[in-house]
């Protein structure tokens, strides 16, 4: 099933995307807040799902305001680092541990929504990534148990801004600048998935292809990284789990490719689908 947060006539709804259609699962279920909480109930997501697969459809697609598929997840954890192909183009070495940093949650763009090119910087650098989503929360998670925990999956655009990334040795300022991150346009329930390791994540800038990468070629899977993180933060229904980009980044290209106004990217991913945006410079 397909999820998404979205906006109609002004007001926050969730529901399911039908083919170009969409069934308001936030009228079905008037108590349930936003998608996270739904999420959370493994029931009611059954019942969400039964509904979905018979209900009429209350509107087209296309006549929705999309949000960012989580519009405000509590945590938003990145891996850096974590291809090897892309660990060689970076001049770095896969480590005994996974590069973790954050990414703020008011930083989050929906399908569609601008990229914002930073007045200070433009070196405005693109990464398609694979984004989980988690559905049950927990803390010291085994490994063997993480999948469990796992909601979901969606498209997610971790843009940098490159010098600011490398203003030090910690990296955090230049990935969690206001309006570059997207998130979306759906999140693909795990069900659909039978094996994460099977999709493919691509990187499109203006029609041609920069970046490729199978989840089978993490350093650290999913498990590993959701078993890592809990030992220290408590995951909660809703947070964000960015899984790391292939190869191919602009500023490690010869000469340097950078987002600039006009320019439009996407993240493609394999039984998920398509998260596009455009690029304009901040105001």
């Amino acid at each position: 099933m397909k999820l998404i947060s979205y906006r109609k006539n002004s007001q926050a709804r969730f529901g399911a995307v039908i083919g170009e259609k969409v069934v308001d699962l936030s009228k079905q279920f008037p108590s349930t807040p936003n998608l996270a909480s739904l999420l959370a109930d493994t029931s009611l997501l059954e019942q969400a799902k039964a509904y979905a697969s018979s209900a009429t459809a209350d509107c087209a697609l296309s006549d929705v305001q999309l949000d960012p598929v989580i519009p405000a997840p509590g945590k938003i954890i990145c891996v850096g680092i974590n291809y090897v192909a892309h660990a060689e183009e970076a001049g770095r070495k896969v480590g005994q541990y996974p590069v973790i940093f954050q990414r703020f949650a008011e930083t989050l763009l929906a399908h569609n929504a601008p990229l914002l090119r930073p007045v200070v910087s433009k070196e405005f650098d693109f990464e398609a990534e694979l984004a989980v989503v988690i559905g049950k929360g927990g803390a010291h998670i085994a490994p063997e148990n993480a999948m469990e925990h796992v909601a979901g999956y969606t498209c997610f655009n971790d843009a940098s801004v490159r010098d600011w990334q490398f203003h030090t040795h910690q990296y955090g300022m230049g990935k969690t600048f206001r309006s570059t991150g997207s998130l979306g346009p759906w999140l693909v329930t795990a069900d659909e998935i039978a094996d994460y390791r099977e999709l493919k994540v691509r990187g499109i800038l203006n029609g041609e292809q920069m970046q490729e990468g199978a989840l089978s070629e993490l350093a650290f899977d999913i498990p590993h990284l959701i078993s890592y993180v809990s030992k220290a933060l408590t995951w909660n229904p809703g947070d964000i789990l960015a899984t790391g980009t292939p190869s191919g980044i602009g500023f490690k290209r010869n000469p340097p490719i950078f987002l600039k106004p006009g320019d439009v990217f996407e993240v493609t991913i394999s039984q998920i689908g398509t998260l596009s945006n455009p690029v304009i410079d901040e105001a």
